[in-house]
């Protein structure tokens, strides 16, 4: 298994499907933000939280489309598919290799990107949290989609198109838990629906992930 963790680190990283894009496109959107709506404190302040979680999605949604996809062209996966360790634990092991060079970035350089859309101090420490705990299941759930269309030609639009209303409740509490944490209310719902979504889709997607994954490669 940590073998099979270290070769998906090393090939997102040569793939340039990883780390890098991800957090360039998370920067951009960063960036971009007090362009489009001025520079304007207050405001900025008040979307902050929800611009860094939307971003943060969008940026785990790029390199979903290679998550499974190199290794259906050089014929890996059918090999994964036939090896002792079940399918289920594969699964499991690439969305952790596309957490940890995806969405762990994110959550570390979320703090600096909301020092430029002014953030408030008290809610540094929560979209942290919130990002920390949310991500995982951004992942697992990219990893879902990635299953049900590998093999398929540019099947990367209907990937977007799978997995996007399935990131929605994620992005609801996840960017509620921020914006409670940085105006001083309670965040204990929100945190504890986010982390519950987030357990619920690490125990059960890779069960639906592998048995997607069995039928595409009948």
């Amino acid at each position: 298994m940590i073998a099979l963790l270290l070769r998906d680190l090393k090939l997102a990283f040569r793939a340039g499907g990883g780390f890098g894009l991800g957090l360039a496109f998370f920067l951009i959107v960063t960036v971009m933000v007090p362009f489009s709506v001025g520079p304007q404190s207050a405001l900025l302040s008040t979307i902050a939280p929800g611009v860094l979680w939307l971003g943060a999605l969008l940026a785990c949604l790029l390199s979903l489309d290679r998550l499974l996809a190199l290794d259906w062209e050089d014929g890996s996966l059918d090999l994964l598919a036939t090896a002792p360790l079940p399918l289920e634990a594969v699964v499991t092991i690439k969305a952790l290799a596309h957490w940890i060079t995806t969405g762990l970035p994110l959550v570390l350089a979320a703090p600096v990107l909301g020092v430029l859309l002014n953030l408030p101090v008290a809610g540094f420490s929560w979209l942290v949290v919130s990002l920390l705990v949310g991500t995982p299941a951004l992942s697992v759930i990219g990893t879902f989609g990635a299953a049900l269309t590998v093999g398929l030609k540019r099947g990367g639009l209907l990937l977007s198109l799978l997995v996007l209303p399935l990131y929605v409740p994620t992005l609801i509490f996840g960017a509620e838990a921020a914006r409670r944490g940085a105006v001083g209310m309670d965040t204990g719902t929100p945190m504890l629906m986010l982390a519950g979504i987030t357990a619920a889709t690490v125990a059960l997607l890779p069960f639906a992930s592998a048995a997607v994954l069995r039928v595409n490669l009948r």
